[in-house]
């Protein structure tokens, strides 16, 4: 893990981190309140991502880029990415609107290794109408990996629809499989 350079300006005590993984560096910012923001560092939505979350804090003094949170979800991922862990402990503090955040909710039920259509999400949220809507609330969804939206498929069973491309989101369904098997086993 290291600090974001040049640092992210200051607001609501907002600290930044690379974080490395097999997929390519994550990219972690959180606050007092919990991890705001987890990306693929080479997504193209980063800067509008950053200037969102940004949009949604007061202005204060920056935190010390060894934030806890940081941390946290540092060693939350690298047990995953080895095969230790499945599940997340780092307090979460996404920005969006009533509607993402019930999607949001919904993907955290979503046991690993296990996947669901959109139109299945949007029945259990709010209507079976609204898959499309589900869908643009799952791509605005800036947790990625702890707020499991690569675990939403389309209803022919396809994988569909991953900011963080679909070579992600195949991996990361084939990791959860493979290491819950081998978690149930041990």
């Amino acid at each position: 893990m290291r600090t974001l350079h040049p640092p992210l300006p200051a607001a609501g005590n907002l600290a930044s981190a690379w974080i490395p993984s097999p997929l390519g560096p994550i990219v972690a910012v959180a606050d007092d309140a919990g991890l705001l923001l987890l990306h693929f560092a080479d997504r193209r939505d980063l800067p509008a991502a950053l200037a969102r979350i940004a949009a949604h804090l007061p202005p204060d003094s920056p935190s010390p880029p060894d934030h806890p949170h940081l941390s946290l979800i540092a060693r939350e991922l690298r047990d995953y990415f080895a095969d230790d862990r499945l599940n997340f402990t780092c307090p979460l503090a996404p920005t969006g609107t009533p509607f993402e955040l019930r999607a949001w909710t919904y993907l955290r039920t979503i046991p690993p290794g296990e996947t669901r259509t959109y139109g299945q999400q949007a029945a259990t949220i709010a209507s079976p109408a609204a898959s499309r809507a589900v869908g643009r609330a799952n791509g605005n969804n800036f947790l990625a990996i702890v707020v499991p939206c690569h675990r939403v498929i389309g209803a022919s069973g396809k994988l569909t629809g991953y900011g963080g491309g679909l070579h992600r989101k195949a991996w990361l369904l084939e990791h959860e499989l493979r290491v819950r098997m081998e978690l149930a086993a041990r």
